[in-house]
């Protein structure tokens, strides 16, 4: 309580509280007061356990913030944390993130492109969300190169199916549904779906799947969150439920730029099950 009262007299308007009683909190982030060319918004929710045994959970939004630029900032909150074990770290994190900005700030890098966000949907003319194709390689198809390194050669591609599009305050969530039954069946799909520029273009695109392995009486599964944290868990959880299998789930999140909060996960949840159920 007393580092939640700091942090909202130090960061002021920048400090925002989506839900005080799950503590979840906003803190938007630049590289300066007056014109800010790079901006961020940190969202976190406080664990029961947090800060003596549970790290926060946060998620790191922005339209330019993708791949690499991620992944390094994410290790370094991780890292803080690690170094801090018990401590109350938002303070910390909040300004190694402005550090990272105010370097980006100074540094040779362009602008983001703001404009490029999910209002692009706006476009789109009367064929559907989905728009052509070109190919794009996507290091999310990356992890499942160890489990299908198998000739895929012969191996069919099954058929995608695409669910109705939700748009909640300019984001908008697509669900994607295929039947599998093994883990090159998962990767080629994921491939194909990469090679549409609108999906590949989505700032999360998570996923999960099930099969069934009738000779061992188990199951395979595994989901990948894409930045969208623990979306994968859940989702895996909500399939779980429903008791399918031999299915691949992916939902598209394009950001609009407004935070969401835990709604997201209610739209994520409910492309799903209507596709599912479809």
């Amino acid at each position: 309580i007393d580092e939640i009262e700091a942090l909202s007299s130090i960061y002021g308007e920048d400090w925002c509280v989506v839900d005080e009683d799950e503590k979840i909190y906003c803190i938007k982030i630049s590289d300066c007061l007056d014109q800010p060319k790079w901006t961020l918004c940190l969202q976190v929710i406080l664990p029961p356990g947090y800060p003596t045994a549970e790290p926060p959970i946060y998620q790191l939004n922005a339209p330019w913030l993708r791949g690499q630029d991620y992944t390094e900032l994410a290790n370094s909150l991780e890292e803080i944390y690690v170094q801090n074990l018990g401590e109350s770290i938002l303070y910390l994190w909040v300004e190694k993130i402005r550090e990272v900005l105010i370097e980006k700030a100074q540094s040779s890098d362009p602008e983001p492109d703001i404009k490029k966000t999910s209002e692009e949907v706006d476009e789109d003319d009367g064929e559907g969300f989905l728009l052509g194709c070109e190919p794009i390689q996507e290091d999310s198809i990356k992890m499942l190169n160890y489990m299908t390194s198998e000739s895929q050669e012969g191996e069919e591609l099954p058929s995608i199916h695409h669910g109705n599009p939700i748009t909640d305050r300019r984001s908008t969530f697509q669900a994607h549904l295929a039947p599998v039954v093994t883990t090159r069946q998962v990767k080629r799909v994921l491939e194909k779906l990469y090679e549409n520029k609108k999906i590949a273009s989505a700032t999360h695109n998570i996923y999960a799947y099930r099969i069934y392995c009738e000779d061992k009486q188990t199951f395979l599964q595994d989901c990948e969150d894409d930045g969208e944290t623990a979306a994968g868990g859940r989702l895996l959880h909500l399939m779980q439920i429903l008791n399918v299998h031999n299915v691949l789930v992916v939902v598209s999140r394009w950001y609009g730029g407004i935070l969401l909060g835990p709604d997201r996960f209610k739209h994520i949840n409910n492309c799903a099950r209507n596709i599912l159920v479809e």
